[in-house]
């Protein structure tokens, strides 16, 4: 599925599911809760931490798609076009950073 369709989806979702957007305010707080959650599971599976029993069970790609799902609630209540602001970020990235990561000698092996 491409952003636009993934846009649209979720915002099918909502008007089916969940009867409206909650808040932009609301869904940044929702943002920052999952991604705590994948930093959770990330710092106890690849990390120094270690597992709580309710922590063994859960699921990393879930947890990423709950992130995406909320990032993709935010920018559809806010008009962002996530395809062409993705599009927009890579020549970004690709324009600042193409000689830069190859000549960093931390990221030789």
């Amino acid at each position: 599925m491409d952003l636009s369709r993934a846009q649209e989806a979720v915002d099918n979702w909502i008007k089916s599911h969940g009867v409206r957007y909650f808040s932009e305010l609301t869904n940044m707080a929702q943002l920052t809760e999952e991604v705590g959650e994948v930093a959770r599971i990330i710092s106890r599976r690849y990390g120094e931490q270690s597992y709580k029993d309710s922590d063994k069970d859960k699921d990393l790609g879930e947890e990423l798609a709950d992130v995406i799902f909320v990032t993709i609630c935010l920018a559809n209540q806010t008009g962002v076009d996530l395809t062409s602001a993705f599009k927009n970020k890579l020549n970004k990235n690709t324009a600042r950073d193409h000689k830069r990561h190859l000549n960093n000698s931390k990221l030789k092996s």
